[in-house]
Protein backbone atom coordinates (compact mmCIF):
# COMPACT_ATOMS: atom_id res chain seq x y z
CA UNK A 1 0.00 0.00 0.00
CA UNK A 2 1.61 3.29 -1.42
CA UNK A 3 -0.73 5.16 0.91
CA UNK A 4 0.22 7.94 4.36
CA UNK A 5 -1.55 7.88 7.36
CA UNK A 6 -0.69 10.80 9.48
CA UNK A 7 -0.99 9.44 13.40
CA UNK A 8 -1.13 12.32 15.82
CA UNK A 9 -0.97 10.45 19.58
CA UNK A 10 1.50 7.62 19.59
CA UNK A 11 0.88 6.58 23.69
CA UNK A 12 -0.50 3.58 24.97
CA UNK A 13 -2.79 3.26 22.87
CA UNK A 14 -1.67 4.94 19.58
CA UNK A 15 1.26 3.29 19.60
CA UNK A 16 0.58 -0.15 19.29
CA UNK A 17 -2.36 1.15 16.80
CA UNK A 18 -0.32 3.45 14.48
CA UNK A 19 2.78 -0.27 14.79
CA UNK A 20 -0.47 -2.41 13.58
CA UNK A 21 -1.20 -0.54 10.13
CA UNK A 22 2.64 -0.64 9.85
CA UNK A 23 2.47 -4.70 9.64
CA UNK A 24 -0.45 -4.13 7.38
CA UNK A 25 1.15 -2.24 5.08
CA UNK A 26 0.73 1.25 5.65
CA UNK A 27 3.21 3.79 5.37
CA UNK A 28 2.68 5.27 8.61
CA UNK A 29 4.10 8.89 9.50
CA UNK A 30 3.46 9.74 13.64
CA UNK A 31 3.66 12.85 15.72
CA UNK A 32 3.57 12.58 19.91
CA UNK A 33 5.04 15.55 22.40
CA UNK A 34 6.45 12.57 24.11
CA UNK A 35 9.91 11.80 23.64
CA UNK A 36 9.72 8.20 24.66
CA UNK A 37 6.57 7.58 23.02
CA UNK A 38 8.23 8.89 20.10
CA UNK A 39 11.15 6.56 20.23
CA UNK A 40 9.21 3.55 20.66
CA UNK A 41 6.80 4.00 17.60
CA UNK A 42 10.13 4.63 15.81
CA UNK A 43 11.07 0.61 16.49
CA UNK A 44 7.97 -0.19 15.33
CA UNK A 45 8.33 1.28 12.21
CA UNK A 46 6.49 4.42 12.19
CA UNK A 47 8.26 7.61 10.45
CA UNK A 48 8.71 10.22 13.08
CA UNK A 49 7.50 13.73 11.91
CA UNK A 50 8.43 16.72 13.89
CA UNK A 51 4.76 18.41 14.56
CA UNK A 52 1.47 16.94 14.11
CA UNK A 53 1.26 19.45 10.83
CA UNK A 54 4.45 17.62 9.48
CA UNK A 55 2.76 14.16 10.33
CA UNK A 56 -0.18 15.11 8.24
CA UNK A 57 1.41 16.36 5.17
CA UNK A 58 0.83 14.27 2.04
CA UNK A 59 -1.14 11.98 3.71
CA UNK A 60 -4.45 10.69 2.36
CA UNK A 61 -5.92 9.79 6.16
CA UNK A 62 -5.03 11.59 9.52
CA UNK A 63 -5.64 9.44 12.33
CA UNK A 64 -6.00 10.98 16.59
CA UNK A 65 -5.78 9.47 19.25
CA UNK A 66 -5.86 12.29 22.28
CA UNK A 67 -6.32 12.57 25.76
CA UNK A 68 -9.63 14.76 25.90
CA UNK A 69 -11.60 16.64 23.41
CA UNK A 70 -10.24 20.20 23.72
CA UNK A 71 -6.92 18.98 22.98
CA UNK A 72 -9.16 16.98 19.64
CA UNK A 73 -10.63 20.22 18.78
CA UNK A 74 -6.94 21.85 19.15
CA UNK A 75 -5.50 19.95 16.46
CA UNK A 76 -8.13 19.12 14.24
CA UNK A 77 -8.11 23.15 13.94
CA UNK A 78 -5.02 22.90 12.90
CA UNK A 79 -5.54 20.21 10.20
CA UNK A 80 -8.31 21.66 9.01
CA UNK A 81 -6.67 25.10 8.13
CA UNK A 82 -3.88 23.21 6.37
CA UNK A 83 -4.79 19.69 5.50
CA UNK A 84 -6.18 19.49 0.94
CA UNK A 85 -9.90 18.88 0.60
CA UNK A 86 -10.29 15.10 0.97
CA UNK A 87 -8.35 14.40 2.95
CA UNK A 88 -10.28 11.79 5.59
CA UNK A 89 -9.82 12.70 9.24
CA UNK A 90 -10.36 9.53 12.01
CA UNK A 91 -10.67 10.54 15.43
CA UNK A 92 -10.69 7.72 17.66
CA UNK A 93 -10.25 9.56 21.32
CA UNK A 94 -12.43 9.06 23.98
CA UNK A 95 -14.27 12.61 24.24
CA UNK A 96 -17.36 14.01 24.76
CA UNK A 97 -19.95 13.98 21.73
CA UNK A 98 -20.22 18.02 21.18
CA UNK A 99 -16.54 17.75 20.97
CA UNK A 100 -16.67 14.96 18.59
CA UNK A 101 -19.68 16.75 16.53
CA UNK A 102 -17.54 19.99 16.47
CA UNK A 103 -14.46 17.98 14.85
CA UNK A 104 -17.05 16.81 11.89
CA UNK A 105 -18.26 19.85 11.90
CA UNK A 106 -14.67 21.40 11.19
CA UNK A 107 -13.82 18.66 8.89
CA UNK A 108 -17.11 19.60 6.85
CA UNK A 109 -16.20 23.16 6.41
CA UNK A 110 -12.85 21.77 4.63
CA UNK A 111 -14.82 19.05 2.40
CA UNK A 112 -12.80 16.69 4.72
CA UNK A 113 -14.72 13.46 5.25
CA UNK A 114 -14.34 12.50 9.09
CA UNK A 115 -15.32 9.75 11.49
CA UNK A 116 -15.13 9.62 15.11
CA UNK A 117 -14.01 6.07 16.19
CA UNK A 118 -13.28 5.72 19.51
CA UNK A 119 -12.24 2.15 20.90
CA UNK A 120 -12.89 -0.84 23.06
CA UNK A 121 -10.18 -3.40 23.90
CA UNK A 122 -7.75 -1.37 26.14
CA UNK A 123 -3.41 -1.68 25.82
CA UNK A 124 -3.93 -5.55 25.38
CA UNK A 125 -6.09 -4.68 21.95
CA UNK A 126 -4.23 -2.26 20.80
CA UNK A 127 -1.29 -4.37 20.87
CA UNK A 128 -3.05 -7.31 19.46
CA UNK A 129 -4.46 -5.68 16.79
CA UNK A 130 -8.42 -6.60 18.33
CA UNK A 131 -9.98 -3.25 18.94
CA UNK A 132 -13.72 -2.67 18.55
CA UNK A 133 -14.05 0.39 17.09
CA UNK A 134 -17.63 2.54 17.37
CA UNK A 135 -17.91 4.67 14.42
CA UNK A 136 -20.10 8.13 13.46
CA UNK A 137 -20.17 9.73 10.22
CA UNK A 138 -21.56 9.06 7.02
CA UNK A 139 -21.70 6.08 4.60
CA UNK A 140 -19.16 7.43 2.54
CA UNK A 141 -16.79 8.80 4.76
CA UNK A 142 -17.01 5.41 6.69
CA UNK A 143 -16.73 3.55 3.63
CA UNK A 144 -13.51 5.10 3.31
CA UNK A 145 -12.20 4.54 7.14
CA UNK A 146 -13.45 0.84 7.34
CA UNK A 147 -10.45 -0.89 6.04
CA UNK A 148 -7.72 1.30 8.07
CA UNK A 149 -9.71 0.68 11.06
CA UNK A 150 -9.55 -3.01 10.24
CA UNK A 151 -6.26 -2.62 10.58
CA UNK A 152 -5.81 -1.77 13.90
CA UNK A 153 -9.18 -3.71 15.17
CA UNK A 154 -11.13 -7.13 14.77
CA UNK A 155 -15.14 -5.28 14.65
CA UNK A 156 -16.18 -2.50 13.01
CA UNK A 157 -19.31 -0.96 13.60
CA UNK A 158 -21.14 1.91 11.84
CA UNK A 159 -23.39 3.49 14.60
CA UNK A 160 -25.01 6.78 12.41
CA UNK A 161 -24.07 9.81 11.49
CA UNK A 162 -21.17 12.24 13.51
CA UNK A 163 -20.63 11.91 17.32
CA UNK A 164 -22.62 8.07 17.01
CA UNK A 165 -19.38 6.60 18.37
CA UNK A 166 -18.50 8.41 20.84
CA UNK A 167 -22.20 7.89 21.91
CA UNK A 168 -22.03 4.27 21.56
CA UNK A 169 -18.60 3.91 23.45
CA UNK A 170 -19.92 6.10 26.36
CA UNK A 171 -23.17 4.05 26.66
CA UNK A 172 -20.96 0.74 26.55
CA UNK A 173 -19.09 1.72 29.30
CA UNK A 174 -21.27 2.80 31.47
CA UNK A 175 -22.73 -0.35 31.56
CA UNK A 176 -19.28 -2.03 32.15
CA UNK A 177 -18.50 0.36 35.57
CA UNK A 178 -22.22 -0.32 36.34
CA UNK A 179 -21.57 -4.43 35.52
CA UNK A 180 -18.34 -4.09 36.86
CA UNK A 181 -19.35 -2.72 40.30
CA UNK A 182 -22.07 -5.53 41.17
CA UNK A 183 -19.74 -7.74 40.27
CA UNK A 184 -17.36 -7.19 43.18
CA UNK A 185 -20.37 -6.45 45.59
CA UNK A 186 -21.50 -10.22 44.84
CA UNK A 187 -18.17 -11.47 45.41
CA UNK A 188 -17.28 -9.02 48.62
CA UNK A 189 -20.89 -10.48 49.89
CA UNK A 190 -20.25 -14.05 49.00
CA UNK A 191 -17.01 -14.00 51.20
CA UNK A 192 -18.78 -12.63 54.09
CA UNK A 193 -21.28 -15.47 53.94
CA UNK A 194 -18.56 -17.82 53.62
CA UNK A 195 -18.84 -18.92 50.00
CA UNK A 196 -15.70 -19.66 48.06
CA UNK A 197 -14.97 -17.17 44.62
CA UNK A 198 -14.48 -20.36 42.95
CA UNK A 199 -18.46 -21.75 43.75
CA UNK A 200 -20.23 -18.28 42.99
CA UNK A 201 -18.01 -17.71 39.58
CA UNK A 202 -19.35 -21.36 38.73
CA UNK A 203 -22.74 -20.76 39.82
CA UNK A 204 -23.14 -16.67 38.65
CA UNK A 205 -20.96 -17.51 34.71
CA UNK A 206 -23.85 -20.01 33.19
CA UNK A 207 -27.02 -18.41 35.37
CA UNK A 208 -28.61 -14.99 35.56
CA UNK A 209 -25.82 -12.99 36.84
CA UNK A 210 -23.21 -13.93 33.81
CA UNK A 211 -21.64 -10.89 31.87
CA UNK A 212 -18.63 -9.92 30.84
CA UNK A 213 -17.15 -8.53 33.41
CA UNK A 214 -17.71 -11.41 35.56
CA UNK A 215 -16.95 -13.91 32.55
CA UNK A 216 -13.95 -12.36 31.20
CA UNK A 217 -12.72 -9.57 33.92
CA UNK A 218 -13.53 -11.33 37.07
CA UNK A 219 -12.32 -9.38 39.66
CA UNK A 220 -10.84 -11.79 42.15
CA UNK A 221 -7.67 -13.88 41.47
CA UNK A 222 -8.10 -17.48 40.12
CA UNK A 223 -11.82 -18.27 38.26
CA UNK A 224 -10.31 -15.93 35.32
CA UNK A 225 -6.70 -16.49 34.76
CA UNK A 226 -6.00 -13.68 32.78
CA UNK A 227 -7.77 -11.07 34.52
CA UNK A 228 -5.99 -8.47 36.35
CA UNK A 229 -7.09 -9.64 39.81
CA UNK A 230 -4.41 -12.39 38.89
CA UNK A 231 -1.49 -9.75 38.21
CA UNK A 232 -1.73 -7.15 41.28
CA UNK A 233 -4.85 -5.21 39.48
CA UNK A 234 -2.04 -3.68 37.27
CA UNK A 235 -4.23 -2.42 34.30
CA UNK A 236 -5.68 -3.38 31.58
CA UNK A 237 -8.33 -0.20 31.66
CA UNK A 238 -7.28 2.36 34.38
CA UNK A 239 -9.69 3.23 36.98
CA UNK A 240 -9.11 6.90 36.11
CA UNK A 241 -10.08 6.26 32.09
CA UNK A 242 -13.57 4.36 33.34
CA UNK A 243 -14.25 7.50 35.64
CA UNK A 244 -13.34 9.68 32.51
CA UNK A 245 -15.95 7.31 30.14
CA UNK A 246 -18.40 7.30 33.30
CA UNK A 247 -18.18 11.19 33.74
CA UNK A 248 -19.05 11.90 29.89
CA UNK A 249 -21.73 9.38 30.03
CA UNK A 250 -23.35 11.79 32.86
CA UNK A 251 -22.24 14.92 31.17
CA UNK A 252 -24.07 13.24 27.98
CA UNK A 253 -27.05 12.26 29.94
CA UNK A 254 -27.56 16.08 31.61
CA UNK A 255 -27.55 16.99 27.72
CA UNK A 256 -30.09 14.95 26.79
CA UNK A 257 -32.14 14.69 30.11
CA UNK A 258 -31.99 10.88 30.55
CA UNK A 259 -32.41 9.43 33.84
CA UNK A 260 -29.00 7.79 34.59
CA UNK A 261 -29.00 6.86 38.30
CA UNK A 262 -26.77 3.40 38.24
CA UNK A 263 -24.50 5.22 36.01
CA UNK A 264 -24.44 8.85 38.28
CA UNK A 265 -23.49 6.35 41.31
CA UNK A 266 -20.81 4.42 39.72
CA UNK A 267 -19.05 7.58 38.84
CA UNK A 268 -19.33 8.84 42.55
CA UNK A 269 -17.87 5.57 43.72
CA UNK A 270 -15.07 5.49 40.80
CA UNK A 271 -14.66 9.20 41.72
CA UNK A 272 -14.15 7.79 45.41
CA UNK A 273 -11.59 5.34 44.45
CA UNK A 274 -9.80 7.61 42.23
CA UNK A 275 -9.63 10.25 45.15
CA UNK A 276 -7.87 7.45 47.26
CA UNK A 277 -4.87 6.95 45.42
CA UNK A 278 -6.60 4.56 42.71
CA UNK A 279 -6.43 5.87 39.67
CA UNK A 280 -4.00 4.33 38.32
CA UNK A 281 -4.88 0.83 39.16
CA UNK A 282 -7.55 -1.81 37.02
CA UNK A 283 -10.78 -0.82 37.26
CA UNK A 284 -11.84 -4.05 38.94
CA UNK A 285 -9.77 -3.25 42.06
CA UNK A 286 -12.76 -1.06 43.11
CA UNK A 287 -13.28 -4.33 44.80
CA UNK A 288 -10.82 -3.75 47.60
CA UNK A 289 -12.51 -0.25 47.98
CA UNK A 290 -15.91 -2.29 48.53
CA UNK A 291 -14.15 -4.44 50.60
CA UNK A 292 -12.87 -1.79 53.27
CA UNK A 293 -9.50 -2.09 51.94
CA UNK A 294 -7.92 1.03 50.31
CA UNK A 295 -4.47 -1.46 49.29
CA UNK A 296 -3.95 -3.12 45.88
CA UNK A 297 -3.74 -6.61 47.56
CA UNK A 298 -5.22 -9.27 45.86
CA UNK A 299 -7.37 -10.35 47.87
Amino acid sequence: MSEIIGFIGLGNMGGPMAANLVRAGYRVRGFDLDAASLATAKEAGIEIAGSALEAAEAAGTVVTMLPAGHHVIEVWTQLTEAAPSGTLLIDSSTVDVASARRAHALAEARGCPSVDAPVSGGTGGAKAGTLTFMAGGSETAFARAEPILKGMGRSIFHCGEAGAGQAAKICNNMILGISMIGVCEAFALGEKLGLSRQALFDVASVSSGQCWSLTTYCPVPGPVPTSPANNAYRPGFAASLMLKDLRLAQAAAGTAGAATPLGAEAAQLYAVFEGLGHGGDDFSAIINMLRGRHTGDQG
